[in-house]
């Protein structure tokens, strides 16, 4: 059961404010609840809190973080009921995708646990030339300072998780912006970290609109940005970030190529589970299908069947499979984009309607490449399916796309796989899999406009250190 309200964070501390955000449930359209929300001052406060944290968080024993992050798992699976159904109101995520985006939650954490012992750095022989004998040398990473971190509404608790489990791991304190549209996960995290034996300010958790959040970009005092979200918006904030680092999660157009030596019921399987769930809201979701010629028809016969039998509805019923998009203006998007491919001479397979915030599961073929529904990322619950007869053309045609974040590959043959892994122009090559797979511990990112640098535990925490020498003279 919701709260009537939720404060947000600041320094650590439960801030209520003037000022509101209104949260609705996402399948019914009626408000649920709200949060308080961060001024221009606010935001201020929270990131002057975190520099004044600093050396605190620095000074914060390895095994102070690890048992703090031990800690936070603990919470998180006593009330992992309560995580879910709040993720399925605020984000219409099915039940059944929310409890897995909840365990997914206590696995980033659970890793970042495990990493926070596990920073190291290395002794060097410096003794390279006669000029140099008599010197030592060692290295070891340091925390960058404070951090930024702006999440995206799809998955705010799992996003939201890769940000703040391994800045805690490395001892960064933060500020964070949430997805307005949800924003509740986040401040459920917030609450158990307030419980938590984190130094003040070390913390701050502040949902704002847009217009407000420029300090989380510009302010020169915050050391890194991490932003997950749309490619333009994120290009558009590396622009203004000046001398910090910056890593981008962003959007992706996603494609898997399906050999005739796979079994076709098991790719089936995974491609419709890649390609609609989470409604499709995913930027590693199935969205471009390349089936090699020979088992073409078969399989696009068990997508369409698979798809026509998915139930659309009630995120909160344990049998839906796909509920509504983020806003009913997303799927009046998305509805425009079919219909314009159409108008260009693509064939409706299966689904293409909309109700309200609903799209049904659509599968199409003979897709026009100059379409934004190929060009771009639908975000949405919908995939292309092209036939392919040669192995190179197919990853040719992945690679004809502005995005690279993941690529699905369904062979038997341990040299096709090797050539994809080589020549497909992405962040990661999934064989035998869909491109949506992701566990939490891998480097995860992209390349082109899908992004700039890695998540992934131990990856995150590299990007929030510094190296630090020493070297040292044997008189």
């Amino acid at each position: 059961m919701l709260k009537s309200h939720y404060p947000l964070y600041i320094g650590g501390k439960a801030i209520e404010t003037d000022a509101r955000i209104d949260v609705f449930d996402k399948y019914t359209g009626q408000r649920i609840t709200s949060v308080s929300k961060a001024s221009t001052d606010d935001i201020q406060r929270g990131i002057a809190e975190s520099v004044n944290a600093a050396n605190a968080m620095k000074a914060l024993p390895s095994y102070a973080r690890q048992d703090i992050l031990n800690q936070c798992v603990s919470a998180f699976e006593n009330r992992t009921e309560e995580f879910a159904n709040a993720l399925c109101l605020e984000a219409g995520k099915p039940i059944r995708d929310a409890r897995g985006e909840v365990a997914r939650l206590i696995d980033t954490f659970r890793f970042a646990a495990a990493e926070s012992v596990r920073t190291t750095g290395q002794v060097m022989d410096m003794e390279i030339s006669a000029r140099t004998a008599g010197y030592s040398g060692l290295w070891k990473r340091v925390p960058i300072g404070p951090v930024s971190f702006i999440t995206p509404f799809n998955f705010p608790l799992n996003l939201v998780a890769h940000k703040i489990a391994p800045a805690i791991a490395m001892g960064c304190p933060f500020v964070l912006k949430p997805a307005s549209l949800t924003p509740i996960g986040a401040l459920l995290i917030g609450e158990i970290l307030a419980e938590t034996g984190l130094p003040d300010g070390a913390f701050s958790i502040m949902p704002c609109d847009r217009e407000s959040a420029g300090a989380f970009t510009t302010d020169p005092r915050l050391k890194l940005l991490s932003f997950t979200g749309s490619a333009d918006v994120g290009w558009q904030l590396k622009s203004q970030s000046g001398k910090k680092r910056v890593i981008l999660e962003l959007g992706g157009n996603a494609a898997c190529i399906v050999d005739r030596d796979w079994d076709l019921d098991d790719a089936a399987t995974r491609i419709l589970r890649g390609a609609f769930y989470q409604s499709g809201q995913s930027c590693i979701g199935v969205q471009r299908v390349l089936i090699h010629e020979q088992i073409y028809h078969e399989l696009k016969t068990k997508l369409v069947d698979g798809a026509n039998q998915l139930l659309v509805g009630d995120p909160r019923h344990e049998s839906t499979s796909i509920g509504p998009l983020i806003t009913e203006n997303e799927a009046i998007r998305v509805e425009r984009w079919i219909t314009e491919a159409q108008d260009a001479g693509a064939r409706l397979l299966c689904g293409g309607q909309r109700d309200g915030a609903f799209v049904n599961a659509t599968f199409m073929e003979n897709v026009p490449r100059h379409v934004r529904l190929y060009r771009e990322e639908v975000f949405g619950p919908v995939a292309l399916l092209t036939p392919f007869s040669d192995f190179e053309d197919a990853i040719n045609e992945v690679n004809d796309s502005r995005f690279g974040l993941q690529a699905g590959v369904f062979t038997r043959d341990l040299y096709k796989a090797q050539q994809a892994w080589d020549a497909l122009d992405v962040g990661g090559v999934i064989i035998g899999d869909i491109p949506s797979w992701r566990v939490d511990h891998m480097p995860y990112g992209g390349v082109k406009d899908s992004g700039l640098g890695r998540e992934g535990i131990r990856y995150s925490m590299d990007d929030m250190s510094e190296i630090r020498l020493l070297a040292i003279r044997r008189p």
